[in-house]
């Protein structure tokens, strides 16, 4: 007989799924829609679709570096990362479904980025948020997105994670009469 799945593994592998099943499908979209450097407003003065290409990282970092040494960098990071994921998500609690599913976004976002380095050679971003009038914040992906909402799920659980009652505990001791 097989064993019940445990919650945690069922939030990572769905929501690291659905993260890169969602990444895959809409930069397949703007691929088709969209050519390389075109915008389409969607919400004049807010959020617009621009199809470019990063070679670099997070915010371009090292998109001028020797594609060779800069490729290499990013699949070895790339690997890294899903280790430590992996890591991370064994250290987990049978049954920590918030924080494994928000390792799951991270993984999925990751692996929608490792892909797109892969079978591009750079990650395909396409969302462009108007912070000001004349600032656009960095284009980026639902890749991307997952992988911040992911880090900030974690951070918010860590941050507000109530510590667990020590023995001898006086505050939850009770009272002697």
């Amino acid at each position: 007989m097989i064993a019940p799945m445990a919650p945690k593994t069922r939030w990572f592998a769905l929501t690291a799924g659905i993260a890169f099943i969602l990444d895959k499908l809409t930069k397949q979209w703007i691929l088709g829609r969209l050519a390389y450097g075109e915008v389409e407003p969607v919400v004049p003065g807010w959020l617009d679709w621009t199809y470019v290409e990063n070679p670099g990282g997070a915010f371009s970092l090292f998109a001028d570096a020797d594609p060779t040494l800069r490729t290499v960098f990013f699949l070895g990071m790339g690997g890294v990362a899903l280790i430590l994921l992996g890591v991370f998500f064994t250290q987990l609690d049978r049954d920590a479904w918030p924080a494994a599913g928000a390792l799951g976004a991270v993984l999925g976002g990751a692996l929608g980025n490792l892909t797109d380095r892969l079978t591009h050679g750079a990650v395909v971003d396409w969302i462009d948020v108007h912070i000001t009038a004349t600032y656009i914040w960095p284009t980026f992906n639902v890749a991307d997105a997952c992988i911040v909402v992911g880090v900030l799920l974690l951070l918010g659980e860590t941050f507000l994670e109530r510590p667990e009652d020590e023995p001898g505990d006086s505050a939850r001791a009770e009272p002697m009469v």
